[in-house]
């Protein structure tokens, strides 16, 4: 019974890691952190999860989970990272804000002259970070219509961003 047990969490850990992840990544906004952040969240779901009423819900479980070890790793940074120099920190080089609007409505202008099916394959698959298959399920076509878009998308938003120059961010100077 405890195996059995063991290889259902097995299977929900396998099966939500990539959506564990990226939610971890956009509560943290870094990658090596959101690895950590959803080890923790496994490990904690492991040691609570004979005690599931309802596995169904575990999903929604470790999202809480997740979310509360953030708030306390927050909570307890400002007191155990915080070191004290006699040196004055280095300068640090900032981006515009303003050259990101800059970017940001060029990059806009660029998903606008997709198609809604171009678009929403290019969201699924690179914003959510979903495979083609799973693209496929979603959107309700095969997985090679999926992969044939995706690369017309990508032909499309190339070809569109070319013709507005490269954005160079090594020869900004800090502001």
């Amino acid at each position: 019974m405890a195996d059995a047990r063991g290889q259902e969490f097995a299977n929900f850990a396998k099966e939500a890691r990539p959506m564990l992840r990226r939610v971890a990544y956009r509560l943290s906004d870094d990658w090596h952190e959101a690895d950590d952040l959803v080890q923790r969240t496994l490990l904690a779901l492991h040691r609570r999860w004979d005690d599931l009423d309802r596995r169904d819900r575990a999903e929604a479980y470790a999202r809480q989970i997740m979310r509360r070890l953030l708030i306390s790793d927050r909570r307890s940074m400002r007191w155990s990272r915080e070191v004290l120099s006699g040196a004055p920190p280095d300068a640090v080089s900032a981006l515009d804000p303003y050259d990101l609007v800059g970017e940001r409505i060029v990059l806009m202008d660029a998903l606008a002259r997709l198609g809604p099916r171009q678009r929403a394959t290019i969201f699924f698959r690179f914003w959510e970070g979903r495979s083609a298959e799973d693209t496929a399920r979603v959107m309700g076509n095969e997985s090679s219509t999926v992969r044939s878009q995706t690369v017309r998308a990508l032909t499309t938003l190339r070809a569109v961003l070319a013709r507005t120059g490269p954005t160079d961010r090594t020869d900004r100077t800090p502001t």
